[in-house]
């Protein structure tokens, strides 16, 4: 099974509820996990899997606690050849910057070298009032995805 680092950023906390709850059933299905919550570059092994879990807020932000990992790897340029990971975004379709901050973070880690298991996940909080639901669906599927370790 995998050993699995969950990253995530969020601005009132529905992206740590999201990446505690799916390291739970990470953890039930069998694979090893770290949550680390806006973690620092330094904070971060980088090879293996991650498993990025963040809001948007603003037009298109960034929450705060990410901002510092995502400009340091944007300064730094460190080598992900040798990771791994799955992204997904939480926001508000109100908006037309719906998800945007995971897609920052998707191009960013791309450009540095690592490699996205499956399709980003985008949930829209007005069609789900508990976005653990259906990340936990998603994650179903994106399981079934990973290299077998």
């Amino acid at each position: 099974m995998a050993d699995i680092t969950l990253i995530s950023g969020s601005t009132l906390g529905s992206a740590e509820y999201v990446a505690e709850h799916l390291a739970e059933k990470l953890e039930e299905a069998g694979h090893s996990t770290t949550t680390l919550h806006g973690p620092q570059l330094e904070d971060l092994q980088t090879e293996g899997l991650w498993l990025v879990i963040s809001s948007t807020h603003g037009a298109g932000d960034l929450p705060d606690n990410l901002l510092p990992l995502y400009e340091a790897i944007q300064e730094q340029k460190p080598d992900l050849s040798r990771i791994q990971y799955g992204a997904l975004g939480i926001g508000s379709k109100e908006y037309d910057t719906f998800c945007e901050a995971i897609e920052k973070i998707d191009r960013l880690l791309t450009e540095c070298g690592a490699v996205r298991v499956g399709e980003i996940e985008k949930i829209n909080v007005l069609d789900h009032d508990i976005p653990e639901d259906p990340a936990e669906i998603w994650l179903d599927s994106w399981k079934n995805l990973l290299p077998s370790v």
